[in-house]
Parts: structure tokens; C-alpha cells; sequence
């Protein structure tokens, strides 16, 4: 196998507007050192982590696994992997998650079968691929020169890149694959059930601006109905942040309401899509639980909203408590930019709230000469005749 071809596949993979977080044990550690000399590496990997050590599996599980070689391990990791890529990934962009585990040649000889396992997630399907080697036909290095092609020609196929590689196995040595796709559906169901962390809508044609474009720019609401305020409020946050990916988001699970069905999620994704606006659902319904799923993310929120946020009644009656999540919130590059809102009939703005010193710096205001609009969602809902729970 020429060290061309590999590289060719690699540049084909980079030059894909796919990012990826990649979890290895095992074996396929040259498939790092192809993805990461080729340069644009930068453009596709996101994050490797190799968790080789019993204690650093099961950190990353979060138990302890009843089989360590097994297809169902790789699929673990590979969600694991797809769900950090959400947080990790540019406003946008396809991400995968890749899980490999595999049981090679050693320095003494094994029982069992030298084999691997992969899996790649992708937001709507799944790619399994297992083999079983022949044993001792190779030394340690050949076998995971092996394991490594037949990684990298399975993440060429998920970027729909078109190229191959020849991964070196026999005609004996099956190379068994599958593919599984999930509906929306489907995927939605896995979102309310916790086994995804967000699902995003790229349905905006524009794209990230300003000096600060990775940051994402995230109006949270129930959207029911997506109504003139919200878009002008996300419009005017834009114009005293410093750039980024304008976006709304939904949290399907509610703190205090039941979840919302897969039928509710789409009514409500469907405004945006007549409106060409980029909306994510996520399983979140905390601000602090959404910095870490969107560390870095500047979030709009209304004077109410604040308010809410730095009250110690909503953390248990503790002003140290709520230093301390909101502080967390901090340390992931979190920001609130805050517009004025109608509260008990009095219009409120950031000034008007008492923000503690340590995190004043989290808040930005939203002047009331670039937004002002008196209207709500319940209101709407009243005139239109809804039922409000």
C-alpha cells in the first residue's frame, strides 16, 4: 500500500466539510498519525482520545464494560464520540463520531481471535464494520496498519469522499459491514431519550461572520409560536456581539413540563425552515447544562431571564451556589447578551437588574434603542385561541 494513496484519501477527507472526534483502544493508532501529517488535519479532527487503560475506559463510559472487543463497545464509543463532536464542532458543519476497539498481536501469543470493531455515528445512520484477522500471519505493526486503512476507508465513505484504499486483508479475512439509518424520527426519539445531546437544523444559507466565528450566537425559547420579536431580538444581539453563527435553539425536555412529543419538535422546527433560520434541539433545559453543550456560545436571553439567572431562590436559596454554576458557565466562554423586557408591565433592562461583580463581565446589554418590542408568545397563543397548559 503506497504512502500516496493514503495520503491522497486523507487530503480528500480534510477538504470534506466534516468534522470528527475519534475514540481508538486498541489498535488503528497509525490512522491518527495519517489524519494528522497531512496537512488541514485541523479541518476534520476535532478531538482523538485513546483509552487504553482500564481506569480511562471506564472513565469514558462511565462504568465499567462487560466486554472490552465487541461491536457493541465500538458503537458506545462512537455515540460517545458523536455527542462530544456536537459540542466540539463549528456552527454548521456534518460531524461523526468514530469508536474503534480491537484485540491484536501482542508480545505473547492469545487465545482468541485477533479482530476489530468499528463503528461511526452519524446524526441520522450508523456504520458497523468488524473483521477477524488471521492469526499470526502478521506482526503487531502490519495488523494495525491494517486496522488503521480499513478506519480511514470507512471515514472516506461517511464524507462521501470517493476515493479508496487498500486495506491489505486476504481474500480469507471477510471485511463485514453494515449500515443502519434512522428517520427523523427516529432520531428526535433518541433525543428525548438522552442518547443524543442536540440535533441541529442548518436551514440558515448564511454564514458564520465577524472576528469571532466559531462562537455560536443562540436565541433558547419554546418558539410556540416563532413569533417578529424573537427574530428582531437574535437580529439586534448580532449587532453588539463581536460575530459568530446566529441560531435558535429548543430543549425538547422541559424542568418543569413533560417533554415535548416528536410531533410538537417538528410543528415547531418547521417555522424556521419557512424562514431559512438555523435551529438546534437539545435535551437541555438549564443554562448551565447548555454551556457545556455549547461551550463558548453567547445566549440571548430578556431582562426576565437574567434576572431569573442571578436569583438564589432558583438554587436553592444559596447566593455561593448560584456564584458557583453560574462561575462554571464562565469558564466555558459563556455569555448572556440581554434585551429589555416587559416585566409585570414595566420595561426592564440589564441595568435594572443586580448582577453580582464576579460574573458581570458574562453580560451584555441589548440597548433598548436597537430592540424594543412589547410581544410574547402566550399572548399570541391566547389570540389565536390555543389551549395553555
Amino acid at each position: 500500500m503506497a504512502d500516496s494513496a493514503i495520503r491522497t484519501i486523507v487530503e480528500s477527507i480534510h477538504s470534506s466539510p466534516t468534522q470528527a472526534v475519534v475514540y481508538l483502544s486498541g489498535g488503528a493508532s497509525q490512522s491518527l498519525g495519517w489524519l494528522m501529517s497531512v496537512p488541514g488535519a485541523s479541518n476534520t479532527l476535532l478531538e482523538a482520545v485513546v483509552p487504553y487503560s482500564m481506569i480511562s475506559m471506564v472513565q469514558l463510559l462511565g462504568r465499567v464494560p462487560n466486554q472490552h472487543c465487541s461491536q457493541a463497545m465500538a458503537n458506545e464509543m462512537a455515540l460517545l464520540a458523536y455527542n462530544r463532536a456536537l459540542k466540539l464542532s463549528k456552527p454548521g458543519c456534518e460531524v461523526l463520531g468514530v469508536g474503534f476497539t480491537g484485540t491484536l498481536a501482542t508480545s505473547r501469543p492469545k487465545r482468541g481471535d485477533h479482530r476489530f470493531f468499528l463503528s461511526i455515528r452519524a446524526s441520522d445512520r450508523i456504520w458497523e464494520t468488524s473483521v477477524t484477522l488471521t492469526k499470526g500471519k502478521r506482526s503487531r505493526e502490519e495488523e494495525d496498519k491494517v486496522a488503521s486503512s480499513v478506519l480511514i476507508q470507512a471515514m472516506a465513505k461517511a464524507c462521501r469522499v470517493s476515493e479508496t484504499l487498500d486495506s491489505g486483508l486476504t481474500e480469507s479475512e471477510v471485511l463485514n459491514e453494515s449500515e443502519t439509518r434512522f428517520s427523523e424520527e427516529e432520531e428526535l426519539e433518541q433525543l428525548i431519550d438522552g442518547q443524543l445531546c442536540s440535533k441541529i437544523y442548518p436551514f440558515s444559507k448564511a454564514e458564520s461572520y465577524g472576528s469571532d466565528k466559531d462562537r455560536k450566537i443562540i436565541l433558547p425559547g419554546s418558539f410556540n409560536p416563532l413569533h417578529e420579536g424573537h427574530l428582531k431580538l437574535l437580529e439586534a444581539a448580532l449587532s453588539v456581539s463581536e460575530g459568530g453563527y446566529p441560531c435558535f435553539e429548543i430543549s425538547a425536555v422541559n424542568a418543569d413540563k413533560p417533554s415535548l412529543t416528536v410531533a410538537e419538535i417538528k410543528d415547531r422546527v418547521k417555522q424556521f425552515e419557512v424562514l431559512e433560520k438555523t435551529v438546534i434541539v437539545s435535551n437541555q433545559p438549564f443554562f448551565y447544562k447548555k454551556a457545556e453543550l455549547f461551550p463558548g456560545s453567547s445566549f440571548v436571553i430578556g431582562a426576565d431571564t437574567a434576572a431569573r439567572l442571578v436569583n438564589p431562590k432558583y438554587y436553592e436559596g444559596s447566593h455561593k451556589r448560584m456564584l458557583e454554576v453560574l462561575g462554571d458557565c464562565k469558564r466555558t466562554g459563556c455569555k448572556f447578551l440581554v434585551g429589555g423586557r416587559n416585566v409585570d408591565g414595566e420595561f426592564k433592562v440589564l441595568d435594572n437588574i443586580d448582577i453580582p461583580d464576579e460574573i458581570s463581565s458574562m453580560f451584555t446589554s441589548i440597548p433598548a434603542e436597537t430592540f424594543r418590542m412589547d410581544i410574547s408568545s402566550t399572548e399570541l397563543r391566547k389570540n389565536r385561541g390555543d389551549v395553555i397548559s
